[in-house]
């Protein structure tokens, strides 16, 4: 295990997996008033996205400034479609289009295409138990 661990943390590792969470996105009622509540209450800052950005380091390169969204959405929203679940999670990944190749192989719904922005790749898979997973390569 300590020796995989290793391999993993070395620089230039190109494994298709998970690296973290890169974003929280629920439903809300009213996502606007949400939004105000947790500003209010909790002190969230909200971004030109309407989301809030919580940054952090990557502990195996401290040098990489990291961030994690969080963003209401409003209840029946279709871009958590197919999904039937009232949230969906983003996971931060390296090598999209190697995790892409590996999740066909073994069966699992891809729902759409790798899409490319300034920000990073970007594409959406379902889980065994129907819930829609964004995944996102950051640029």
């Amino acid at each position: 295990m300590e020796d995989s661990k290793k391999q993993s943390d070395k620089a230039g590792d190109v494994t298709p997996k998970i690296t973290g969470i890169g974003g929280v996105f629920f439903f809300s009622d009213n996502p606007k008033e949400m939004k105000e509540w947790y500003v209010k209450n909790l002190g969230l800052e909200i971004n030109e996205w309407g989301s809030s950005s919580f940054e952090s380091r990557n502990m195996n390169k401290p040098e990489e400034i990291e961030s994690l969204q969080w963003s209401p959405f409003k209840k029946g929203d279709e871009y958590f479609s197919p999904s039937k679940k009232e949230f969906m999670i983003n996971y931060r990944v390296q090598n999209l289009e190697g995790l892409v190749i590996k999740l066909k192989g073994n069966g699992v719904t891809v729902l759409d295409d790798i899409v490319t922005y300034d920000f990073g790749k970007f594409v959406h898979i379902m889980d065994a138990e129907g819930n829609k997973i964004e995944l996102w390569e950051p640029a």
